[in-house]
């Protein structure tokens, strides 16, 4: 599949929406989608930027809700302007994931994610993969709200990790 092919992925229509300001952002990111699948929720992932590809974004954006997602995970690095503009176009949740692309560590993005003006909030995460596996969790938590099904899931997630932090160090 070329990186230009807008042909969606086969299965469950998606309700977490994955979408990154660049491609090199996947490598962070495919924790969140990693973690969404092993609690069996469906998801899709989207490069778009909100500087480069400002359409693609808008027209994914003000549809999600209506093709059914109903939480937007949004990465990107610098600048990191995608999560702001996600939350000024759709009302679903969305949570923010800044990426480490320049020379401050993530430090920039992480600014720039966390600092929305009122009325358009992000919940924002830590910086890279760790804030990506934490988006997907926080986004299953939601989820959870209104599936008890997920929630089950989500509860022995949480025994299993528990279950694997061993009480001594030797």
């Amino acid at each position: 599949m070329s990186s230009k092919s807008t042909k969606k992925p086969a299965g469950k229509k998606p309700v977490v929406g994955i979408i990154m300001g660049s491609k090199s952002d996947w490598e962070a990111m495919k924790n969140a989608e990693a973690t969404l699948k092993s609690l069996g929720i469906p998801c899709e992932a989207r490069v778009m930027s909100a500087h480069r590809t400002p359409e693609r974004a808008h027209a994914y954006l003000s549809n999600a809700k209506k093709n059914g997602l109903k939480v937007i995970i949004a990465a990107a690095g610098m600048a990191a302007h995608l999560a702001g503009v996600a939350a000024a176009t759709t009302r679903l949740p969305v949570l923010g994931v800044p990426m480490d692309g320049s020379s401050l560590k993530g430090l920039d993005a992480l600014l720039s994610t966390v600092q929305m003006p009122p009325g358009i909030p992000v919940g924002t995460l830590a910086i890279g993969p760790a804030g990506a596996k934490n988006a997907a969790l926080l986004a299953a938590a939601i989820l959870a709200l209104s599936d008890d099904a997920l929630d089950k899931r989500l509860e022995a997630f949480r025994k299993k990790q528990s279950a694997e932090v061993p009480e001594f160090p030797y």
